[in-house]
């Protein structure tokens, strides 16, 4: 069976394993990989993203990673559009397409090819929505759109301001046509299709969200930070880029001390990961197929009966 018939998908939450098990998978069965991460696509987020080092992506082709400014905004919309680009070009040459990601909204957006809307910004909205605090705008989305408050990030106002923009304006139709990048006919679904997600338990993530901060903060990953502000990143980007980029960013702006900053980075990312948890339970109970496994072993285990399988069943 040619592998353009076919898509593997590996999501969950921060720190789970995603990254290695794509590259385990796309090397056993000729595959490159496409970045559902909404903040790995900028450049020089490297260490705070938890980005695939340079070494990996020469074991492996990676999609979406350093595509944008980090000034610029890459939204879902960008996001679907240069998925599909890297999809056909992937199964032109007849090989596997592996999506991965932690975000989870972009890789449903993209696999149940949704409408998205063509709502253009509205400055003055934005204007008087940016003298609203994190918490006066959440209130106002879950009033508008109690659905998307569930998974959105509440601590970050640009996504907070686009969706209530949305959520007031999603039954007018644009006077600007050519705000939302043109999206060519989705691929999707394809006749066969594998979705994994790698989900530990969580004491197990906890442990290691904790080692792998360490090892960021030994890799330099405040340096890092420090070197975007130095190319015109805002503090206020940095902020609304949450977690790393956020804590750090106030540290080096002495609004928390060093301990400070690590405490609280560490609390901030294992509610993360319970929302992309909480967030994958709630596309499973929707329908989607989902495979939930707890360690890459047995992730590995399903790939590999999948590809079987389904190379069995068309030569039947």
């Amino acid at each position: 069976m040619s592998n353009s018939s076919k898509i593997i998908v590996i999501l969950g939450p921060t720190s789970s394993g995603k990254s290695s098990l794509a590259i385990e998978i796309a090397k056993k069965w000729n595959g490159e990989i496409i970045s559902a991460d909404s903040r790995q696509v900028y450049r020089g987020m490297d260490i705070g993203t938890g980005k695939v080092t340079q070494e990996e992506q020469a074991q492996v082709r990676h999609w979406l990673l350093d595509i944008a400014d980090p000034n610029d905004d890459y939204n879902v919309s960008h996001f679907i559009r240069d998925a599909h680009m890297a999809f056909k070009d992937i199964v032109g040459r007849n090989k596997l397409p592996i999506l991965c990601g932690g975000t989870g909204f972009w890789i449903q957006a993209l696999i149940e090819n949704h409408k998205l809307p063509n709502i253009s910004p509205d400055p003055a909205l934005r204007e008087a929505l940016a003298m609203k605090t994190r918490e006066e705008l959440f209130e106002m989305l879950e009033q508008l759109n109690p659905e998307r408050a569930e998974t959105i990030d509440r601590n970050n106002p640009r996504r907070l301001v686009r969706a209530i923009e949305i959520a007031q304006n999603q039954d007018k139709e644009s006077s600007i046509r050519n705000t939302v990048p043109k999206i060519p006919p989705s691929p999707f679904p394809i006749p066969h299709s594998l979705l994994i997600a790698l989900c530990p338990p969580k004491d197990i993530l906890d442990a290691r969200i904790q080692t792998r901060l360490e090892a960021r903060f030994n890799q330099g990953m405040i340096a890092e930070v420090e070197q975007l502000h130095s190319r015109g990143v805002s503090w206020e980007r940095l902020d609304a880029f949450g977690l790393e980029y956020r804590w750090i960013s106030r540290f080096l702006r002495k609004i928390l001390s060093l301990n400070e900053m690590k405490e609280r980075l560490f609390f901030d990312s294992i509610h993360y990961a319970k929302r992309q948890i909480t967030w994958i339970r709630r596309w499973q109970r929707q329908g989607a197929s989902l495979h939930s496994v707890e360690t890459p072993e047995e992730a590995f285990q399903e790939t590999n009966e999948f590809m079987k399988k389904t190379t069995f069943d068309n030569t039947r």
